[in-house]
């Protein structure tokens, strides 16, 4: 039997073509394609400004310290989310905590965050920066948590790696929160292989994202010290980094984003399928709700334990024993070793640990057959002995 991966890039002609153009020009990295991605992606999320970046981690990490984070500074994020999520505020020195998820949507509860800041404002010991992560390509309770911002007085950096293309409230991810980070990894919703996109609405931060990126480096004459000296003059204004995306990347992303809607499309077909057919599983299956549309990055599922004596360990076994690639998102981040030696251990986040004690993504990609995921259901179903 082939192999069925659980996700992988979707590369046409034309997203090759694009490439080949990039490499018989005269800019491979540092070029203007860098610039035509950025505001292309930029008006299609309905933001102001986008700054491409080497991958979202280091999307993640400028943002923090765009916003002045720092080693006195306190940072929440989810535990159901991949380590970048939180090793970003780390590597800006600061202290680190989570908040717990809801069980449905799997994103950082609006209800659980209400109670940590409320225990956190009388021991004076709110957050400073909140890191909602979109978990699958679904948003989070952003109106509540801008809501909870102001009254608080935190910053918001959505972590929106799975949900390019995801809307909220009518609109496109990318304008909510002060800072948006997007993943163009290649398994993600459209890709450059790796690289990140930074959005924000903020002409100031987007300089100082941009400025980060290139080894805190700038050409602009008003952010210098002195006069410049002539046309090849630049200043180091801070401590920066090399996170720049090149134009053959840019071009990739630029072909992909031409297709967002068609790669959507696709995939959301598939999820229509899959609910279909397992309807009446002992499965807890992804949330849809009336006021967003998730980018379905994922397609994640819960052995229900309160309906089958079939374990999520053995229904794995056999889905990889039949050759389909099934994973699972996320092993919580507090239960990490490195976490654990800052003071975190299992029982912190019960919600998280739940799901990921349940947690099953199975195959979805705009590529697959209807024969294909024909084979998963199939062979989910004789593992859950259906």
């Amino acid at each position: 039997m082939d192999f069925i991966p659980y996700s992988c890039q979707d590369i046409t002609r034309a997203d090759i073509e694009a490439v080949n153009r990039i490499l018989v020009s005269e800019f491979l990295t540092q070029g203007p394609t860098i610039a035509a991605f950025e505001a292309a992606f930029a008006k299609c999320h309905e933001a102001e400004h986008a700054v491409a970046v080497s991958n979202a981690t280091a999307g993640l990490h400028l943002a923090l310290l765009a916003l002045e984070v720092g080693p006195q500074s306190r940072v929440w994020t989810s535990p159901n989310s991949f380590v970048a999520s939180a090793n970003a505020a780390r590597y800006c020195g600061a202290h680190i905590d989570f908040v717990d998820i809801d069980a449905r949507s799997r994103n950082m509860s609006v209800e659980q965050l209400r109670r940590k800041l409320e225990h956190a404002e009388a021991a004076r010991q709110l957050p400073d920066v909140l890191i909602p992560v979109d978990f699958s390509g679904l948003s989070a309770d952003l109106r509540e948590m801008r809501a909870l911002a102001d009254k608080f007085g935190f910053k918001i950096v959505e972590d929106a790696s799975h949900a390019a293309g995801a809307s909220y409230l009518g609109k496109r991810i990318g304008s909510f929160a002060d800072i948006t980070v997007f993943s163009f990894h290649a398994v993600k919703i459209i890709t450059t292989a790796e690289g990140g996109m930074v959005l924000t609405n903020s002409g100031a931060l987007a300089q100082r994202v941009r400025q980060l990126r290139s080894h805190g480096i700038t050409r602009v004459a008003s952010e210098m010290k002195q006069e410049p000296e002539g046309p090849w003059y630049y200043e180091q204004v801070s401590l920066g980094f090399n996170f720049r995306m090149t134009d053959l990347q840019a071009a990739l992303g630029l072909s992909q984003l031409g297709r967002l809607d068609e790669l959507l499309a696709q995939r959301c077909a598939l999820v229509d399928r899959y609910s279909h057919s397992l309807e009446g599983l002992p499965l807890l299956l992804p949330a849809q709700m009336n006021d967003r549309q998730s980018s379905w990055h994922l397609y994640a599922i819960e052995i229900d334990g309160t309906r089958t004596n079939v374990t999520r360990q053995a229904v794995f076994a056999h889905l990889r024993g039949a050759n389909i690639g099934v994973n699972v998102h996320y092993i919580p981040i507090h239960t990490q070793p490195y976490y654990r030696n800052l003071g975190f251990d299992w029982g912190d986040f019960p919600a998280s640990e739940q799901y990921y004690r349940r947690a099953i993504s199975i195959p979805m990609f705009p590529a697959m057959t209807r024969a294909q995921q024909d084979r998963v259901t199939s062979e989910l179903k004789r593992a859950l002995h259906a």
